[in-house]
């Protein structure tokens, strides 16, 4: 496991509570994750997720991925855990909005110590989002502590990919990131089964490579003046944003990031 030190809760929440998580959606949308609404259909299909089911998002976010499953999937409930307030006083509008406000919950709360009942939801649902967590295990521990018997883990997530990182790319990419460690895939299915889970699925998506030359075709080709908005018109900083951006699609085209998904079951 690759990790950094002095990046943890307080930069994410300064992130997303300012203006490079508004960067981040203008080129990503609402769905802040690689392959929005396609990779979300996929994770769904694979973990089972349909009509009736309770869920819980950990590190929810602004709460697309709830919105997602409660409009195309008919889950009954969604709760959702992000520990910014910025962005779940953002999700609650934008449900209110929506006309979804009434199946879907929002608890300021670090997704590793939710607070939340045990044994009280049928999958537990995550997005690109718990790269942004210090201590992974406690995170899958909490997940896996939410869920009824028999129910579903399903997430996405960026890992680390092979080759690996050297340790200088590795530290140049999780402080662009603000990531405090990056795990791959191996090491993710082994926390899974170290809690008693049924691993069903742990694969390369194979996106992030695409991905990342679309957004940066997006910067690039339409979306500039839009970008510097946002940043202030800080010229400067918009060619060292550029810089990093182009540093992680060098990665990615190399296969040393991905994108991860992940399907397990608890035991009884």
């Amino acid at each position: 496991m690759k990790s950094v030190a002095d990046i943890g809760l307080p930069e994410v929440q300064a992130v997303y509570s300012g203006p490079e998580g508004e960067l981040w959606e203008l080129v990503m949308g609402q769905q802040v994750h690689i392959g929005g609404f396609q990779s979300s259909l996929e994770l769904a299909e694979k973990a089972g997720i349909g009509p009736g089911m309770t869920g819980v998002d950990l590190c929810c976010c602004t709460g697309a991925g709830m919105r997602f499953l409660v409009r195309m999937r008919d889950v009954a409930r969604m709760h959702g855990v992000d520990a910014t307030q910025a962005v779940i006083d953002r999700g609650r509008c934008r449900c209110e909005a929506e006309g979804l406000a009434d199946r879907i919950d929002f608890t300021l709360a670090d997704a590793c110590d939710t607070g939340l009942p045990g044994d009280s939801f049928d999958f537990v649902w995550g997005e690109d989002a718990w790269c942004y967590v210090v201590d992974k295990p406690r995170l899958i521990d909490e997940a896996a502590r939410l869920l009824k018997p028999r129910g579903v883990i399903a997430f996405t997530d960026w890992i680390e990919g092979r080759p690996r990182l050297t340790d200088e790319e590795a530290d140049r990419y999780l402080k662009f990131m603000k990531f405090p460690n990056i795990l791959d895939l191996d090491r993710y299915g082994a926390l899974l089964a170290d809690l008693d889970c049924e691993v069903l699925t742990a694969e390369d998506t194979g996106r992030f490579p695409g991905y990342v030359d679309l957004y940066l075709n997006m910067l690039n080709m339409q979306l500039t003046y839009d970008a510097l908005r946002i940043i202030g018109f800080d010229f400067e900083l918009m060619q060292t944003l550029a810089a990093e951006m182009n540093f992680m699609r060098e990665l990615a085209h190399a296969g040393k990031i991905a994108q991860g998904r992940f399907v397990a079951r608890k035991k009884d």
